[in-house]
């Protein structure tokens, strides 16, 4: 079971926080014992991409932890300001430096032990030239049998990848999966 941030001082004022129920909640919220004021702890979305070139698919080698070195699809947190299209294809340049026409929604994957939502956009390459940034170590295009799949970096990226090729080869079109994860 997923365990919430858990806050020792408010962010407000400084004072103690307990955690109790609110008058007008059912959960145990994180509560100023000096201020009153309540924070709450919500889940953190991850957006990216599967960027496809042809057969191919892109994947970024992760130049920082978790998973220094592993394969992964571009993505990271989805910041304020912006919608999760914005946010995938920020993290598709920001991640590879590659150029994307975005496609359709097509995972979203629930990680509620680590409090997380997965959200993968299909993306359609417009170039096979990448110019990684400072948190990637290389940008390749692999085949499905070329995957590395034992250097895969997180299961979503994993679950993304594998309904990616069998909906590509039932020839079925790319629906929208949703799936929660361990």
């Amino acid at each position: 079971m997923f365990q919430a941030r858990r806050y020792q001082h408010c962010p407000t004022c400084g004072g103690q926080i307990e955690y109790r129920v609110p008058a007008d909640d059912n959960r145990e919220r994180a509560t100023c014992t000096a201020c009153g004021a309540i924070h709450y702890e919500n889940p953190l979305n991850v957006v990216g991409t599967l960027p496809v070139w042809g057969d191919q698919v892109l994947l970024c080698k992760r130049a920082i932890e978790p998973r220094l070195g592993k394969w992964t699809l571009p993505a990271g947190f989805m910041e304020l300001g912006e919608t999760l299209a914005e946010g995938a294809a920020r993290e598709t340049v920001e991640e590879a430096g590659a150029q994307i026409e975005l496609q359709n929604l097509y995972c979203v994957m629930n990680v509620v032990r680590v409090g997380q939502v997965h959200t993968f956009y299909r993306a359609k390459l417009l170039s096979p030239a990448f110019d990684p940034g400072p948190e990637t170590l290389e940008a390749q295009l692999f085949l499905e049998h070329e995957v590395p799949w034992d250097e895969i970096a997180f299961h979503t990226i994993r679950e993304a990848l594998q309904r990616f090729f069998e909906d590509r080869r039932s020839g079925n079109g790319y629906p929208l999966h949703t799936a929660d994860i361990d």
